[in-house]
C-alpha cells in the first residue's frame, strides 16, 4: 500500500505538535464531528516516558508475531524485513511508527529495544505505537517516545508478517500515511484534510472552558453561576 501523502507544512505540525491529544480529539469533534466515536486508540497503553512531549508524524505500518518462529525461510525474512525498514525510510517525515502484534497473546515478544528504537529514530520516526511489548528500557534510544501494550523481557520468536498494510492498536485503525498524534494519554488519526484547522478549534475550545474553570474558582461559585455560563452547553470535560 502506498504511502504517499502531500506534506503538511512545518508550521501546522509545530502547531499540532504543541497540542496534547485529548485537546486534538476535542477539537476534531469540531471540526470533524463524524470522528468523535472513532480513530483513537480506546484501550489501555503503557507510555514509557510519560514526561515527554506530544508527538505527530505520518504513520508506517506493519504487523508482527513472536509466539512461533516464522515459516517463510530466512531468504524471504530478510527479504521482508528488508522490505520493513524500508518502508520506515519512506518520505514524508517526520514519521510515526504503528505495529499492530497479531498473536494471540499480543506481546509475547518484544520487536521493540534498545537496537530497534535506535534504529527507527535513525530513520526519522518520533515514536512508536504498538499493541505489543517493549523491552530496554534502560538504554532506550533517547527522545523516541513509546505507547505500548506491555513491558516485557523477551523477544522470543519475534518477526515481521506484513508491511505497510492498516493495522489496529488498541482499538485505533491506521492507514500508512495516515497522520497520527500520540502523547502519553493515547493516540488519534488526525484527517489531513482538517488538520490545519485543529490548532484554531483547539484555541477557541481553550477560551471557553477557561471561562468554566475561572469561575469555578471563584468564592461566589455555585450551580446557578454553573448553570448560567454553561447555557444549556453540558459537553465541555
Amino acid at each position: 500500500m502506498s504511502t504517499a501523502v502531500e506534506p503538511l507544512a512545518a508550521d501546522v505540525l509545530a502547531a499540532l505538535a504543541g497540542l496534547d491529544t485529548p485537546t486534538v480529539c476535542n477539537a476534531l469533534e469540531v471540526v470533524s464531528p463524524e470522528r468523535r466515536g472513532f480513530g483513537y486508540t480506546t484501550a489501555p497503553l503503557v507510555c514509557a516516558r510519560p514526561d515527554q512531549g506530544a508527538i505527530v508524524g505520518y504513520a508506517r505500518t506493519a504487523t508482527v508475531a513472536a509466539v512461533h518462529p516464522s515459516t517463510a525461510g530466512a531468504e524471504r525474512a530478510g527479504e521482508l524485513r528488508l522490505a520493513y525498514y524500508r518502508h520506515m525510510a519512506e518520505p514524508p517525515l517526520p514519521t510515526i511508527t504503528v505495529i499492530q502484534d497479531i498473536d494471540p497473546e499480543p506481546g509475547y515478544g518484544a520487536w521493540w529495544g534498545e537496537v530497534n528504537s535506535n534504529l527507527h529514530r535513525g530513520l526519522g520516526s518520533l515514536g512508536v505505537v504498538t499493541n505489543g511489548s517493549i523491552r530496554d528500557l534502560d538504554v532506550w534510544a533517547d527522545g523516541f517516545a513509546a505507547l505500548a501494550g506491555r513491558i516485557g523481557p523477551s523477544h522470543a520468536f519475534v518477526h515481521v508478517v506484513d508491511v505497510a498494510v492498516p493495522v489496529t492498536v488498541a482499538g485505533m485503525h491506521v492507514r500508512p500515511g495516515d497522520l497520527v498524534h500520540a502523547d502519553r494519554h493515547g493516540a488519534v488519526v488526525i484527517p489531513v484534510g482538517v488538520a490545519s484547522e485543529v490548532p484554531a478549534a483547539s484555541a477557541r475550545l481553550a477560551a471557553q472552558e477557561a471561562v468554566l474553570i475561572e469561575a469555578s474558582q471563584r468564592d461566589d461559585f455555585s450551580i446557578d453561576v454553573l448553570a448560567s455560563l454553561m447555557g444549556g452547553d453540558a459537553d465541555r470535560h
